[in-house]
């Protein structure tokens, strides 16, 4: 059996209480992720329930990008998102063994491709 420790988020950001002041669905921190650094994503609603899981070479871009574009696995579940977490992994590798091991671990809601479980 394989053991995998899953790393602390790097950052952590919360839906603020305005939502009105962001154009992010509530958004105002993502200037806290790293801009050139890879890693992976998770977002989570109010309840704590992992709702997507995601890798990138720049986190914050692609971050930013599933609020913003009409083709995102969660385009029709963006105002569920509570709070997002961000764990720096620059290995290609490690990225990609992460990704489908939270996805399958924890079940994530929205992920599609990688599920092993049904």
């Amino acid at each position: 059996m394989i053991n995998i420790t899953i790393p602390a988020p790097t950052v952590s950001i919360s839906k603020q209480k305005n939502p009105e002041q962001s154009n992010l669905y509530g958004f105002t921190e993502l200037h806290l992720i790293p801009r050139d650094k890879g890693g992976i994503f998770m977002f989570y609603n109010e309840k704590d329930e992992l709702l997507f899981v995601g890798k990138a070479r720049k986190i914050r871009q692609r971050v930013k990008k599933h609020f913003e574009d009409t083709v995102s696995v969660i385009k029709n579940h963006r105002n569920e998102v509570a709070r997002i977490d961000v764990c720096v992994v620059e290995d290609p590798v490690h990225r990609e063994i992460y990704e489908t091991y939270i996805i399958n671990e924890y079940k994530a809601k929205y992920n599609v491709d990688k599920v092993l479980y049904k």
